[in-house]
């Protein structure tokens, strides 16, 4: 706009020394520098200074009294040069207000609190002086004049509507009316830069709403839509004033504070928020005659000033809520680095993983199960990995993640192979165990593929039938949240090929005297909780000795993990339990180390 004004206006001062009116001009000119000179320190205050909300609110307000101010300007130009007909300068008076006013409708367009006003300030002058005209057509003119306003009012209006309309259909989401993921992502950009200029902080909550999908399948999208549309309207009513909620798509909502000062922003006024969203989200729905109820997860990050070295931010959000998730959803986690450390961990070891498994770097281990003469029955097979970076990795750390990857069925399968080629060696030497066990994810039971590759493996290292050997299938009471039909359909294919099943873990989780008589189970593994607690807990030696019960009148096979000490095995023993399995035995053995202790000696 300085540009715009001070070009042209160097034509009146020329106007002017040429025909000895210099006086207004400079005069004008001069009022005119100083006003451009304003709105210079305005757009370098917008340049250089990453705003927050009430900075931005008071730098638009000056900048409004900018456009108004150096407009009138040219409306007091005109009123000056007008009166100079005997010099025909009235002409390029009525030019240039034109001018002007064309430039208003067509700069301003964006903003009705500017083009308005500026318009007809502009125009006002016109029409008056060409009704004062003492001739006929001064009257046609100051109507031309007043059309010619209102052509340009009717043009701006509408070009401004339909400006609104692209920019809020290309910001806001359309079902709910939010703020959509590329505005956040752009006002995140910004906010950015504003932390890490301004030395303030921010709050970020990522809410996922729990078990979403359920209803969207049991009830129909058309039900889940309306779903998502009433936690928006109680979001926004909640946290609009203080917040900016938008919508990530799906059942993700994310909302982040205005600008904070870094020594108010604790993390307990963060938390007691969270748990208000959780409070609004929780109450009941009434949608088309379905009563619904719903909850949310809740990941929470304080953007730090300090820390703006990445554009994590949803990243990390992430991680905190799918954690809440984890927990048990209905909850809130904050971000910090203890949790940043382990999903770094985690990253970590999911990278290392794939090259583990292509190296054989993952290896099978072999732990010794015994009968109540404390002889060698059988073994289970177990994997164990150590890193040269990470070190000896926990199999309760890596397993979690390669069946959340999908590298359980590599894994398994590279299990399964490894233990088939061990048993067949073993045979071939003539230690022919009783049994051998083999942990079995659901998954893998669960894979289409699955059977044939196993019956594929028996051709290949049990081409003749070891009638008095046993391959056990170990599987969890996870099993049981499972399709039962399918389970049990897979389970019958697998025993017809001579595969026999054992549960794991056997009374930590779903269990159910009814899964008991439906799937095809030959033996029950005691968890390893109630056997460490035996010493020290009547409650646990009860619960034992109901589960072998049960068993031994399902005609089932129980087997013992984690009997550590000689008073477990005289009690399992005495309660009738079959086989024992623990450090006060053996821990887990390389492959090498079993075979020099138990098969080749």
């Amino acid at each position: 706009m300085s540009g715009l004004s001070l070009l042209p206006g160097l034509v009146y001062v020329i106007v002017g020394w040429n025909f000895h009116i210099l006086m207004p001009a400079l005069v004008w000119y001069g009022i005119l520098l100083c006003i451009s000179y304003y709105g210079w320190t305005l757009y370098k205050e917008f340049a250089t200074y990453r705003m927050d909300e009430n900075h931005l609110k008071k730098w638009y307000g000056k900048l409004t009294w900018f456009m108004y101010i150096i407009f009138s300007a040219w409306s007091l130009i005109f009123v000056m040069y007008v009166g100079y007909d005997q010099y025909h300068i009235h002409y390029i008076a009525i030019f240039t207000q034109l001018g002007a006013a064309v430039v208003a409708s067509t700069l301003l367009v964006s903003d009705k609190k500017l083009f308005v006003p500026i318009l007809v300030t502009l125009m006002l002058p016109l029409i008056v002086y060409f009704a004062f005209v003492d001739a006929w057509y001064g009257y046609v003119l100051s109507i031309f004049s007043l059309i010619f306003l209102f052509v340009l009012l009717y043009a701006s209006f509408n070009t401004n509507r339909l400006l609104q309309k692209n920019y809020s259909q290309a910001q806001h989401d359309i079902l709910t009316g939010l703020y959509n993921r590329r505005y956040f992502m752009e006002y995140m950009e910004s906010l950015h830069e504003r932390l890490a200029v301004n030395h303030k902080t921010a709050c970020l909550f990522l809410i996922d709403l729990d078990h979403f999908k359920t209803i969207n399948d049991s009830l129909g999208h058309e039900i889940g839509d309306k779903l998502l549309i009433e936690v928006s309207e109680r979001l926004k009513e909640y946290a609009e004033d203080t917040h900016i909620v938008a919508r990530l798509g799906g059942d993700e909502f994310i909302l982040i504070s205005k600008e904070l000062n870094e020594d108010v922003s604790k993390m307990d006024p963060a938390y007691s928020f969270s748990e208000g969203l959780l409070y609004v989200i929780r109450k009941p729905y009434s949608i088309d005659g379905h009563h619904l109820h719903i909850s949310a997860s809740i990941g929470v990050h304080q953007i730090d000033p300090s820390f703006l070295y990445s554009k994590n931010f949803i990243r990390e959000a992430d991680i905190a809520m799918y954690e809440a998730k984890v927990q048990g959803r209905d909850g809130v986690i904050i971000f910090n680095q203890d949790l940043a450390q382990r999903v770094e961990r985690h990253l970590l070891i999911e990278q290392k993983l794939h090259y583990a498994l292509k190296e054989n770097i993952i290896e099978v281990f072999y732990q010794p199960q015994f009968d109540k003469d404390e002889q060698v029955i059988g073994c289970e097979s177990l994997i164990r990995w150590n890193d040269d970076q990470l070190g000896e990795v926990e199999p309760e750390e890596f397993i979690p993640i390669i069946e959340n990857t999908g590298l359980i069925l590599e894994v398994g399968s590279y299990v399964l192979k490894e233990t088939f080629e061990s048993i067949n060696r073993w045979n071939a030497k003539g230690k022919k165990l009783e049994s051998i066990s083999v942990n079995v994810s659901m998954r893998q039971l669960l894979c289409e593929t699955f059977v044939n590759e196993v019956e594929r493996l028996i051709k290949i290292y049990f081409p003749k039938k070891e009638s008095e050997q046993k391959i056990v299938f170990e599987i969890t009471e996870h099993v049981f949240s499972e399709d039962m039909k399918k389970v049990v359909s897979m389970m019958n294919r697998l025993k017809n090929i001579g595969i026999s099943f054992s549960i794991d873990d056997f009374g930590t989780g779903y269990s159910s005297l009814n899964y008991l008589k439906v799937l095809p189970i030959d033996e029950v593994k005691i968890d390893r909780t109630f056997v460490a607690r035996l010493d020290d807990s009547k409650d646990d030696k009860k619960m034992i000795s109901t589960i072998i019960s049960i068993a031994k009148n399902l005609d089932l096979n129980i087997v013992a993990e984690g009997v550590e000490t000689f008073q477990q095995l005289i009690f399992l023993t005495k309660i009738e339990c079959d086989v024992f399995q623990g450090f006060y035995f053996e821990e887990a053995l390389s492959k090498k180390a079993f075979e020099e202790k138990y098969i080749f000696t």
